[in-house]
């Protein structure tokens, strides 16, 4: 296991903190920063962002987790220095960027590197830097293990890359995956839920099992929901996520490919693990990855109290670590360093 740093609780206020899992968010005030809405053209759409800060400088590329959107960097974002820039992307089928075309199937570890890579190109940006949370984290990972020379640092919160899971398991979902992405490829907008405002915060809140508060909710689903057309016969309002999101289980990865890949990696890393967090299926494999990822790269480890989303809930927990991260020169320079 690499040298941990911990941020115990004795580090945070009391006001903010948790037990098993349960958030007391904390009163600290979130500053405003300015954003701009932009979208980036791709062959099946378009990918929606929100751009904090000078267009004119490359920014920290951010990406958040499986069905969530850009607006759950929203309350980290302003605790940053205010001299980064960043761009926090919506994948697509999530938030406002297009779903993918019919007939397509989510592989939700897969798709989305090269949406980095198309992101990158379309800029000519080069040594990016990049921030990711849960599946973010593990397209961040990809991506710095796909393209090592053209990473130069990245931050994956409260996961250590593409998830390991029982794969016999998964292996024998595989059908009913299939049928399920093809019976939501049809199902009219019709049949789809819609919900008042109240239900779909509440339904949100529910799904996220107690890894986000109200306020949280109310944040994702600013980009998260859409209103009803006006032909429905009820007003209201249904998820903007694309729903054969919910059965990309197809490419899943073994311990050994994500070891594989964890090698290759070069540039400096900052992974910050929330206790409890989320749980991991096999929990041994984390350090493992963490150790597979140092023998190429230097590694940043810590442990911060805090739910799966502790980004959104209790920003300010890690915004201090992040901000030192980003602005250390030696994290540019000496890549070779412990």
């Amino acid at each position: 296991m690499p040298d941990t740093k911990v941020l115990s609780s004795n580090n945070v206020d009391e006001a903010s903190s948790t037990a098993n899992g349960e958030i007391h968010q904390s009163e600290v005030k979130i500053p405003e920063r300015k954003w701009e809405e932009i979208t980036i053209n791709v062959p099946w759409g378009h990918v929606a962002g929100k751009w904090y800060g000078d267009r004119d400088k490359q920014p920290l590329l951010a990406f958040h987790g499986w069905q969530d959107n850009a607006g759950t960097f929203d309350r980290l974002i302003p605790l940053l220095p205010k001299t980064i820039p960043v761009l926090a992307i919506d994948f697509p089928g999530h938030g406002r960027s297009s779903p993918f075309p019919p007939g397509v199937q989510y592989h939700i570890f897969w798709d989305f590197v090269p949406l980095v890579r198309r992101i990158v190109k379309h800029f000519g940006w080069e040594k990016v830097k990049l921030l990711g949370h849960s599946l973010g984290g593990a397209v961040c990972f990809m991506y710095a293990a796909s393209f090592p020379d053209d990473v130069s640092q990245y931050i994956s919160i409260d996961l250590y890359g593409p998830s390991i899971r029982n794969l016999k398991k998964y292996a024998a979902m595989t059908g009913k995956c299939i049928d399920k992405a093809l019976e939501y490829e049809t199902l009219p907008e019709s049949k789809l839920p819609c919900y008042s405002y109240d239900e779909m915060v509440s339904v949100a809140m529910d799904a996220y099992d107690g890894s986000i508060d109200r306020k949280s909710a109310e944040i994702l689903m600013i980009r998260g929901m859409n209103e009803a057309p006006k032909n429905r016969s009820k007003d209201g309002y249904f998820f903007s996520r694309d729903l054969r999101l919910k059965v990309s289980i197809l490419g899943l990865f073994s311990i050994e490919q994500v070891l594989a890949y964890a090698e290759l990696i070069k540039c400096h890393v900052l992974n910050i693990k929330a206790v409890p967090g989320m749980k991991h299926e096999r929990e041994e494999v984390y350090p493992m990855v963490i150790d597979a990822i140092r023998k190429n790269a230097t590694v940043e480890y810590h442990e911060v109290p805090g739910t799966h989303h502790l980004h959104l809930t209790t920003p300010e927990r890690i915004a201090g670590i992040i901000s030192a991260f980003l602005l250390n020169p030696d994290a540019v320079n000496d890549s070779n360093s412990d």
